[in-house]
């Protein structure tokens, strides 16, 4: 299998899925910086200048089709322009309607990525969500904060592994974010607090195997990893195995980090969906070469 690397030739991802491909495939990275496109007749081309790591863990620069290769994995989603990042993904459309194996497809991510779109989803597919309020004005959202009971959380439409969220149980203060998020030409996108024992539970979906982790944080409401949060082994139960599978089949994201949330009354939330997830902490909490298991996977797809 050929495989194309969409994101860096430095990240640790790229590093350890070569290390578990070996012999057996050639993988190659390219930045979304350097994507382009020739459209001409009825052909559209998807090129890029790549970086190829070879068996002596060497770099090379190179020019290449990314029609060529058998799959094109997404593995970041940078910030950039409108028009950058609407280029961006319509060149991934058109490579996956070209005949290219897209993961995850780029309506995925592009639903993924947002968080009111995730949310909605999610909710339309019959899975619990917190209560949420999205609004553009500070006015509307002091009187969501209290809609949801003076306990919320302020988060950015756009973005993960906890930046940028803010927990605000203060109207005071709540209003001052409201305002500066206003004055900046922002969503306001509000969520109520749940509460919750200090942990949530990742579910990695590849395909239809499922890796699971629970993440605990002891000193923080958050618990994303980058955030402090310690990654234990951890091993679902049927309730959440099947509001995971349930959440990505929302989002059409066969290879999905499902972020799922017990409450202490017993309730079980749907939090986020990451259509570019992360695996190496979950990898270190459970000893699975998660990089081979995905790279067999995606064989499996192009095969």
């Amino acid at each position: 299998m050929h495989l194309l690397y969409l994101g860096s030739a430095d990240s640790w991802y790229f590093r350890d899925l070569s290390r578990a491909a070996g012999n057996r495939h050639s993988i190659t990275a390219a930045p979304f910086s350097n994507l382009e496109s020739r459209v001409a007749g009825e052909g559209i081309e998807v090129a890029s200048s790549v970086r190829t790591r070879g068996r002596a863990s060497s770099l090379e620069s190179s020019h290449c089709r990314l029609n060529d290769a058998d799959c094109v994995l997404v593995r970041t989603m940078p910030p950039g322009s409108l028009e950058q990042v609407v280029f961006r993904m319509d060149a991934l459309a058109s490579l996956e309607a070209a005949g290219t194996l897209v993961v995850n497809p780029p309506k995925a991510i592009e639903v993924a990525v947002d968080k009111y779109l995730t949310t909605s989803r999610l909710a339309r597919a019959g899975l619990l969500v917190p209560r949420t309020m999205v609004c553009q004005t500070a006015d509307a959202a002091i009187e969501a904060f209290a809609d949801l009971g003076r306990d919320v959380v302020l988060k950015p439409l756009f973005g993960g592994e906890g930046r940028g969220i803010t927990r605000l149980a203060d109207e005071a203060f709540a209003l001052r974010a409201f305002k500066l998020v206003e004055q900046l030409g922002g969503v306001l996108y509000l969520q109520e607090f749940i509460e919750h024992e200090g942990y949530d539970v990742r579910v990695l979906l590849v395909g239809d195997t499922a890796l699971t982790m629970r993440r605990r944080n002891q000193l923080d409401w958050r618990t994303n990893v980058s955030r402090g949060a310690k990654a234990e082994a951890y091993e679902a139960n049927e309730q959440e195995l099947q509001m995971a599978r349930r959440a990505a089949a929302a989002v059409g994201a066969p290879l999905a980090g499902v972020d799922l949330l017990p409450c202490r009354d017993g309730r079980l939330y749907a939090i986020e969906i990451n259509a570019v997830p992360g695996w190496r902490a979950l990898g270190r909490a459970t000893g699975v070469d998660v990089s081979g298991v995905v790279l067999k996977w995606l064989g499996s797809q192009v095969g």
